[in-house]
This record gives C-alpha cells, structure tokens and sequence, in this order.
C-alpha cells in the first residue's frame, strides 16, 4: 500500500491494516480548494499534519467543508519536496494510547504543499493567487517561536530581515516578509478581510505575529515600497485581525517503533528522512491523542466552522487565562523539571521519568502544591482536571518517544513565564509566603546544576541548544560540579537577572534557597538525587 491518491484505492487493504480513510472525495476537495481555497497554513510540519490538518479532516468528513488546505512551508523546503508530494500531501496519523495500542488515519485533507519562496517564481505565484481570492478567511501559523523573531537578542534587525525591508515585497525571505509580501498581494487585489492566526506554542502569540509583520510593512512604506493605504489596511482589525490562540498537543519526532508497525501492517515508504535543515520527519506522525486548541472569535470574512471539531472559539481574555493555566501551572512547569532532573539522571524518555517516584513527586509538589493556590481558571477548561490528565495520562504515557534533552532545549527562554509567574504571584498575593516554595527553587537549582554539563555520575552530559548557553556557562565561571568550594557566588548575576526570571530572585527572597540547593547538587556523583531524595521527602 502506498500513501497518495492512487494507494487508497486499495481500501480493502488500508481496513485489513486499522487505518481509517478519508470519507470525502480528495479530488473533489483538491478542486473547490483551488477554485475557492478558505484556509491557508504557514509550517508545514508535525504540530500541523497531526493536529490543525485533523481538524479540517473532520469537518470534510462530517460534510461541514468542501475545501481543504493550503500548506506553506516557510523554512524547510525539503519537506515539500520530499514528504509532500510523493504522497499527494497526505499524513499517515497514528495517535498513540497509553496501553501501547494505536488508532491510525489518514489525513487527506491538505490540498497540496507550497514553498513559501519567493526565489521560486512559480510556487510564489500560486501562493500569491491563494491570497489574491477573496474567499480567503484565514492563514494560520506554526512556524516555532523563533519564526516571529525579526531582531537578535541585542534588539538589532536581523540581517535577513533588514534586506527585506529595503527590498521589497517581491523579494521577501523571512517568514513575517512573506506573509507581509503575500498580504501585499491580497491588498492589491482588492483588499478583502482576512484573519491571521497564530497556532504556534507562545504566550500572546497574535500580538507577536502582528508586531512582526507590521514592522515589515511599516518599513516598507517609510521606504517607499508600498502605500500608506496598505498599513492602514494591515493596521485595521476589523479587516485584517490577529486573533490569539492556545495550543496543546504532543507531536514528538517519528518513532522507531511506530515505522516498523506501518511496515508489517504493509504500508510502504514510511521511513523518515533528515532533511538539508536536519528535520527529522516522516510520511506518518505519531502523537498522543489529547489535545487542546482555544482561539479568539475574531474572523472578518468568516472562517470555517472550527467549534464543530473540537476547537474552543472564545474571546482574548479567556485565550489568555487557558494559556496562562497550561503554561504557568499545569503544563510546562512539570515539563522543565521533568527535562532537567531527567538529563541529570540519565533518563532518555520523560515517559520513563514518571516511574521514578522522586521525579514523580517532584512535579506533583510543583503543580498541586505550589502551583494550583495561583492558578488562572479560564473557565472552559477545568484547571484541575488539566492537570491530572497531564500527570495521570499524558506524561507517563510509555508510548510517548519524548525526551528530556528536547524539552530542555531553550530553558532559559521559558523559565521565566514556566516557575517566574508563579514566583510573582506568590509575591503579590499578601496570604502567601514566597519563602514557603521549595520545589519551584528545587527546579530551578537543578537548571543552574545542569547547565555544567556533568551529569549526576560526575561524567560529561551534552547540554540541549539555548541561545544564553554561552553567556550563561560564562557566568558560571569556574564552578566545577563535584567540588562545592568552587562555588563562590558566581550565580548572582544568574539569579538577580530578571530578564531570565521575570523577577530579581534575590529581591523575592529565593535566591538564597537556590543557591543553598544549587551547593548540595554540586557535593559529587550522586549529589542531585541525594537532594531530590532531600527535599522530596
């Protein structure tokens, strides 16, 4: 059996193998969608394939659509040429059940992948006529965090980003200047509304994609490039919105496992490849089947009937308070502690890490104990209920191929919205004690631990990618793990920076605490599991 048009044929086969069709006419679909496309989508990847492509699926399956969606891939072209279109843009999805048992489904309803590439004239052109149709209603996007990015971290203009600023649309190349390029086009060919939705995994994630683009926009017309009338075009919410989102699910890179169960099944050409970026992808994406997804009512030109596929359709305030719940409190937290301790300890599997029964009460004490007092309740979604699937379900799930070395990957871009928040609530709420939290400062001592790239058996670890590793291992000096005395307060330009904590931690009285800990976990092989045994108990 193949995946593309011409393999479901075979539907016999595809029934005899467990994995679900489409209920729809693909070619039919493919055509409506190039007469009349509604949805666009910038990233081509797992997150999308696996989630946002599922929620179309849904809706052509149950009748409630009769387009599909356009993918553009904005970083990766490679994954176009190679997992797009030899299999038609279909997705082989395999959700996977914590008893190791999996449903299977093919995902059809991607009418076709472009290259978001304005060197590549004729995949641009098609882009550009997507946009051009007014029956456009939104382009959403899950191109990473970094893909928002247009300055360093000094706040200087990214080189890419300057040259497409003085270039012009007709030569974009960073993502915000192809989309600013592609709503150029739009604007041109009649300025019909549309909404521009963020997907990704970030706080505020509509105003980042705003101030981006309209930074591009805004230089463009200071140098001539386009009319004013465009930026007010782009700056009228009631023609061009940005709504925010929250989003959850996990898509982890292709199993092992998962590709030689496809393959006994008897379905062909599942191996992944590792693209000219170093994406590992494959034709199927395996993920847990939870998932979450609450974005702000805010569509000018109307938009596809979303609340029908599970999708949670509210308003900012509530966008805002379901991310501040996952991201604060019942979500990311447990996943840094977890990713931290789990590469000190040698676990290769956040899955594994929940059988420890330290790590497990580690991130018990974080969520339940110190996190649930301040927790934000959005009201669609119980707090509490969130967070016993996340501790229950999701993270012990054995079927799960994460890994601690990916989720610490960027920590001390996360550490200050993951354990700070929580940190400054505690502060502002006069019947709390800050200096009653223990494991959040637990948590963090064991980032500051890691960040030396020994690990708990005194043997050198590979520390994950993090844009202030370099300036972080600098101010760490000459601190040797396995010799305490080495440690001569070289964390206080670490803990006082609030850029990293969103709060002076000496100010909050914590850092201390944080360094006490920090200390122990240095004392030699076997230190950080004595403290995790100390404090845990």
């Amino acid at each position: 059996m193949r995946l593309n048009y011409e393999g479901l044929k075979e539907r016999e086969l595809w029934k005899e193998a467990s994995v679900k069709l489409p209920c729809y006419d693909w070619k039919a679909m493919c055509e409506a969608t190039e007469k009349a496309p509604v949805w666009v989508h910038f990233g081509a990847g797992n997150i999308f394939r696996g989630f946002i492509a599922g929620l179309q699926q849904k809706l052509l399956n149950d009748g409630l659509a009769e387009s599909g969606i356009v993918a553009a891939e904005t970083f990766d072209y490679d994954i176009i040429d190679k997992i797009y279109w030899p299999h038609d843009s279909m997705t082989l999805m395999v959700s996977l059940k914590p008893d190791g048992d999996t449903d299977r489904e093919v995902i059809a309803s991607i009418a076709k992948g472009i290259k978001a590439d304005s060197s590549h004239k004729e995949q641009w052109t098609a882009l550009k006529k997507v946009f051009e149709n007014p029956s456009l209603q939104m382009a959403s996007f899950t191109i990473t965090e970094k893909g928002y990015a247009i300055t360093d971290m000094e706040g200087n203009v990214l080189k890419v980003v300057k040259e497409d600023m003085d270039r012009g649309p007709d030569k974009a190349r960073h993502a915000m200047s192809a989309a600013a390029a592609l709503m150029y086009a739009r604007f041109r060919a009649g300025a019909a509304p549309i909404a521009l939705v963020s997907m990704d995994n970030c706080s505020h994630n509509g105003e980042k994609l705003k101030g981006s683009v309209l930074a591009v926009v805004r230089a463009w017309r200071e140098n001539g490039l386009v009319p004013g009338e465009f930026e007010a075009y782009m700056s009228d919410e009631t023609r061009v919105s940005f709504p925010w989102s929250m989003i959850d699910k996990i898509t982890p890179r292709p199993a092992e496992v998962i590709e030689r169960q496809l393959e006994e099944a008897g379905v062909g050409d599942m191996a992944p490849v590792v693209t000219g970026k170093n994406t590992y992808i494959a034709p199927f994406v395996n993920a847990e089947i939870p998932q979450y997804l609450v974005v702000e009512d805010r569509f000018p030109n109307g938009r596809p009937a979303l609340e029908k596929a599970g999708v949670y359709l509210t308003n900012r305030d509530t966008v805002n308070m379901t991310e501040r719940m996952k991201v604060t409190t019942c979500l990311n937290p447990l996943h840094t502690a977890l990713a931290v301790f789990g590469c000190l300890l040698g676990y290769d599997s956040i899955a594994a890490e929940m059988g420890d029964e330290e790590l497990k009460k580690l991130v018990e004490h974080i969520g339940y104990d110190e996190g649930m007092p301040v927790v934000t309740d959005p009201g669609i979604l119980s707090p509490m209920d969130f967070i016993h699937e996340v501790i229950d379900q999701r993270l012990p799930n054995p079927f799960i191929p994460d890994t601690p070395q990916r989720i610490a990957t960027d920590t001390s871009q996360k550490v200050g919205i993951r354990f700070g928040e929580t940190i400054k609530s505690y502060m502002a709420e006069k019947e709390l004690d800050v200096n009653s939290l223990t494991y959040i400062p637990l948590a963090l001592a064991g980032w500051l631990r890691y960040l030396l790239g020994v690990d708990d058996k005194g043997e050198t670890m590979a520390v994950s990618p993090d844009p202030m590793l370099s300036e972080l291992k600098g101010q760490l000096g000459d601190v040797k793990a396995g010799e305490p005395d080495s440690y001569k307060g070289q964390l206080r330009s670490i803990l006082s920076n609030q850029v990293i904590f969103g709060v002076d931690l000496y100010d909050a009285g914590l850092a201390d605490k944080i360094e006490g800990m920090f200390c122990e976990m240095l004392a030699g092989p076997g230190a950080v599991r004595a403290a995790l045994q100390k404090y845990i108990s």
